[in-house]
């Protein structure tokens, strides 16, 4: 049983590889590697994984880690802008660092911060660390992130790309039962075209989406 991509809505899917677990698909449109939607984890699940994330502002070591993003952003942004995390998680931290360096954040998680409110502005900026790969609907997500985006704005996300078929076997990224969307350099490539936007890689596991 195929399933059409949940990124990009094409039909054009395939095989890309098993394990003991789960399939995982390909979209032949967008690059895409997925996880059919009926091997998800049930909401209760999803959540009890999140629930043993022990990230906090305080960790240096976490700081240092979100800083892979939060430098080649920042250097970015003009002072004073407004911005907002997308699946800030239960240990918001990367919006403290904004905070701290002057900018305003909102921030939105389905299950830490569930506040809708933050849908009727636009931002500056948005940032999602280690989110689209547990995102059962990227493509939708990923457009109303866009959306409230002002022109000329950033999205930021951080994610481990897919870097070949051989060596997605032994990737660790596909141990964590949560994750279901694996991004690669040519789907980022593909979403700037789609959405006219221009793709920055500052690092192997971060991009940036820029509104033209």
């Amino acid at each position: 049983m195929m399933q059409t991509c949940p990124l990009c809505a094409s039909p054009d899917t395939g095989h890309y590889h098993c394990d003991d677990e789960r399939d995982y698909l390909s979209c032949r449109h967008c690059a895409l590697v997925f996880v059919p939607a009926w091997q998800h984890l049930s909401t209760a699940e999803e959540k009890a994984v999140y629930d043993r994330h022990e990230n906090h502002p305080d960790d240096l070591g976490y700081r240092r880690f979100l800083g892979r993003l939060f430098t080649p952003l920042v250097a970015r942004l003009s002072p004073g802008v407004q911005g907002l995390d997308f699946g800030s998680g239960p240990g918001p931290t990367l919006s403290v660092m904004f905070e701290e360096a002057g900018y305003s954040m909102a921030l939105f998680d389905p299950f830490y911060a569930p506040d809708a409110s933050v849908w009727q502005r636009d931002y500056d900026f948005i940032t999602a660390t280690e989110v689209v790969e547990h995102l059962a609907a990227p493509g939708r997500e990923i457009e109303r992130l866009l959306d409230h985006l002002r022109p000329g704005g950033c999205l930021g996300l951080m994610t481990k790309r897919v870097r070949s078929r051989e060596t997605f076997a032994d990737w660790h990224y596909i141990r964590d039962p949560s994750h279901v969307a694996f991004f690669s350099e040519s789907t980022f490539q593909w979403l700037g075209r789609r959405f006219e936007l221009d793709v920055i890689f500052p690092a192997d596991d971060v991009v940036l989406l820029q509104k033209r």
